[in-house]
């Protein structure tokens, strides 16, 4: 492990080997080869940060542990704790008092809010060229799903012919795939 701290022979900042760990560093400076002792540095202590945790139409009020200097963004997946259960989920926006930003740091953040992401329902329209039956798939957030694939579910056989992502694009390609945690609605064939 190397750290960058005050070298007392060379006079200035320099690149330092950690040589041993106990109440306090042993470091020799990269430099000079000179071997000092340092204290530790300070741990951040984590800031505990209130999260709104959605999961389809329901929401829980949990909380998250940031380090204080972490910048929080929109899209980043985290740990949610919701009394004894740790839930991960993604985060879909971020309060700060009044205002909703894109990015924030823990102190400056009122709430986050996020969506469940272990454990997700995926919306699939098979079409058949008639009628538009809804089907809805409670699935792993890290399950895949894939264009021009055959699927069975719940007793009906589907063929994807299109991925409409959270973001907003659209998958139409044979081949192209993307797991549930992003997919907004499947559309389908009957198989």
């Amino acid at each position: 492990m190397e750290t960058e701290t005050f070298c007392p022979v060379c006079g200035e900042e320099q690149e330092h080997e950690v040589l041993a760990e106990s109440h306090d560093l042993l470091v020799k400076c990269m430099h000079c080869g000179n071997v000092h002792r340092i204290p530790l540095p300070d741990e951040e202590k984590p800031v505990s940060v209130k999260t709104i945790v959605s999961f389809e139409e329901t929401s829980r009020i949990c909380e998250v542990e940031l380090a204080a200097s972490e910048i929080c963004m929109i899209g980043d997946r985290m740990v949610a704790q919701c009394g004894d259960d740790y839930i991960g989920v993604e985060v879909t926006s971020i309060e700060c008092g009044q205002k909703r930003v894109n990015r924030a740091r823990p102190s400056d953040i009122s709430a986050i809010w996020t969506r469940r992401i272990e454990e997700v329902v995926v919306r699939v329209s098979i079409h058949d060229g008639r009628n538009t039956f809804p089907l809805f798939l409670k699935v792993s957030g890290e399950e895949k799903f894939e264009v021009g694939m055959s699927y069975q579910y719940s007793g009906k056989k589907f063929r994807i012919i299109q991925i409409k992502l959270r973001d907003g694009a659209v998958m139409r390609k044979e081949g192209w795939n993307s797991v549930a945690s992003r997919i907004k609605r499947i559309y389908a064939l009957p198989s």
